[in-house]
Parts: C-alpha cells; structure tokens; sequence
C-alpha cells in the first residue's frame, strides 16, 4: 500500500478496507518489524428513534436503536451536540434539544458516523375553549376542544381521568368526558397544553308539579319545583315540548304545557342532563274541557235549594259549578255526572257553568221560576 516517510521515526498512510484486528508491518532493507494490532470498527447504524418526535422547547427523552453503537464518542440531533448514555452496542439514550422543524440525528464512533434519522420538532399544544365547559357528573356528553397544535393527540384528561377522543384537527378536538373531574389539558407530540376549567353539573330532578293537570290544547302555566333546576335549557311534557321557560330558583322553575293527552311524564333537560322519569309527582294529565249536556231539572223555584243532576263529559275534577255566576256545592259523582243544590234567584233564566283544570264549560240555561 503507498505510503509517505515524514522521518526516520514517522510514516503516514491511509487504511486499507478490512474488519476485524490485524498487525501492521514496516519492511526497510533491514527486514520486517514487529506487528502492531489495528482493528477496524464497523460504521453504526441506527434503525429507529422512539420517539420520533418532541416538543420544540427540547428535553423528549429518545431512545436510539441500531447496530455498532460501542466506542460511541458523539450524538447529534441535527448540528446540536447532546449527552447521551451507552446502553449497549445496539442502544443509546439522550434527551433533544430545543429545535424546530426535521432533523437528522447521527451517532459517531471510531467506526465513522451513522446514517440520519429524522427526528421532528413539534409545538406544544395549547387549548383556547371547551364548547360546552360543563356537563353532567356521569360524564359520557361530547366537549368539543379548541385550540393549536392539536393534531396527533395522543392524550386528553379531565383533572386524572382520560376522556376517549374521537375527532382530531390542529386546531380541533372531539371528546366524550369522563366522570367528574376538573382541569382538562391535552397531550400531544408536542407536550402537554395548558389547563382550562370543566364544570360537573348534577342531573336536575322534579318532584312536583302546580298544577297537575291542564287542558289537551295546552298553554297553561306549570310550576315545576324539584332541585338543579337553573340552568334549565328544556322541559317536556312526554314527547312534547314547554315554551316559556322562566326559572325562579334553583328548585323551582314555570313553563308553559305544550298540547297533549292522557298522562305524561314531565322531565327537565340541563347540562347536567335530564331529569329521571316518574320520581315524585312529575306526572301531568291532559283532560277534555268540560261539556254540559243537560240540567235536571233544568228549572226551580226562586227560593232555590232544589238538588240539580248536571250531566255531560269530562266532569270527573269539576273544581267550580256556578249558576248565573254563584259558585254553589256539588259532588263529581262520575265523568258524566254532578249533582248541585241550585242557589235562589231572581225569576228568569241564568247560565249553568261547569269549571275544570282543563277549563269552563260553555253556558247551559237553567231557569228560575217565580
């Protein structure tokens, strides 16, 4: 192999390509020296970097994998020297620096350097709004996440506990809630974000209503009492929605009944969500409005104190019989029947009124006699 004598005590040349241990020989007129080892070592190569990806403010812990890694004397992450420890011939361990953007992260021994391995930067993300930032102690609604660097989340917690994220953008989360907790914060390849306060609320609950029944057509005022009423967002009557919604505590709300029939459940719909069905008196029933057929007799004396058999349909919670605008005593016998003690009155004839919860009926004429 050429070579170049500097002196009688120094010769320079390059390596040949070998592996392994061999000796080097000198040849002068005088003979051949003695053998000296020279023992080549193989380039390292890596394979892989977990991760391969960390926050831009540095401090991600990597570990490198590859081949003929002993003798390691450097570990770049792009033009940045880093420490790093030699676990074995086949893996490193070292933090990265802050950076930004790809770069390539080599290992040098006495063997040469490696091969780049692409390592990249990420910002840390950052979380600006939580849409709707309450929800019910039971957890399991949808929050929606607003905020930056948000793309392969790999983690969202609610204070400790994970939620189960199903939609992911930059700018974008989708996640069901867990159970109660309280900070929500994100994790993404770029770190963990800030933390932005989650409200747990109670579910509502209703145990009464004023009044509990009312007509099919609806519109008059319930008084809803119960308890986490006020954040009250909906109040229906089985399938039928209340409007008029005004919320005078935190037990007590009024709403006006949509139109129906027969008996309905009515619940109350927060951010803590809906109210069970059927606790305490959360029934209301819808009656026909009250219809007079026919007096009888349908005429007494002035004097009064004749017993009246009114009958008709949907009589059953007659609250109020009136003639010519008296109230008077009754019994609700049936659905179809009442009995009244006629009041005295002036000769001439005067209106027969049968009131209910679900209204007055029209005038039926009952004539005094003189």
């Amino acid at each position: 192999m050429s070579f170049t004598p500097v002196s009688a005590t120094q010769i320079t040349t390059a390596a040949p390509a070998g592996s392994g241990t061999v000796n080097v020989t000198v040849t002068t007129p005088g003979g051949t020296s003695n053998g000296v080892p020279y023992t080549y070592n193989a380039v390292p190569v890596i394979t892989g970097l977990s991760p391969n990806g960390g926050s831009n403010a540095g401090g991600t812990p990597v570990t490198i994998t590859g081949t003929d890694f002993t003798g390691a004397t450097l570990v770049k992450f792009g033009s940045v020297s880093v420490s790093f420890t030699p676990v074995s011939a086949t893996q490193i361990t070292t933090a990265a620096p802050a950076g930004s953007g790809t770069v390539n992260v080599t290992v040098t021994t006495p063997g040469g350097t490696s091969n780049g391995a692409a390592f990249t930067y990420n910002p840390v993300p950052a979380i600006s709004a939580l849409t709707p930032s309450q929800g019910p102690a039971a957890g399991a609604n949808t929050v929606t996440i607003t905020g930056t660097a948000l793309i392969g989340a790999t983690t969202v917690t609610f204070g400790t506990k994970p939620a189960t994220i199903t939609g992911n953008t930059a700018g974008q989360l989708t996640v069901t809630a867990p159970a109660a907790a309280v900070n929500v914060s994100v994790t993404a390849p770029g770190g963990t974000s800030n933390p932005l306060p989650y409200f747990y609320i109670p579910a509502p609950t209703v145990t009464r209503l004023d009044p509990t029944q009312g007509p099919v057509s609806g519109g008059n005022t319930v008084t809803i009492t119960g308890s986490n009423l006020t954040l009250t967002g909906a109040v229906h009557f089985a399938t039928g929605t209340a409007t008029g919604i005004t919320v005078l505590s935190d037990s007590q709300i009024t709403a006006q009944a949509p139109s129906g029939s027969g008996t309905a459940t009515v619940t109350v719909t927060t951010p803590g969500g809906t109210s069970l069905p059927g606790l305490g008196g959360a029934y209301y029933t819808y009656l026909g409005t009250p219809v007079v057929n026919a007096l009888d007799p349908s005429q007494g004396p002035a004097a009064g104190g004749d017993v009246v058999t009114i009958t008709g349909s949907n009589l059953t919670y007659t609250d109020e019989v009136r003639f010519g605008g008296i109230a008077v005593s009754f019994t609700a016998i049936s659905d179809t029947k009442i009995v009244a003690a006629a009041p005295a009155g002036p000769p001439g004839t005067v209106p027969v009124t049968v009131h209910t919860p679900a209204g007055t009926s029209a005038d039926t004429p009952y004539q005094y006699l003189a």
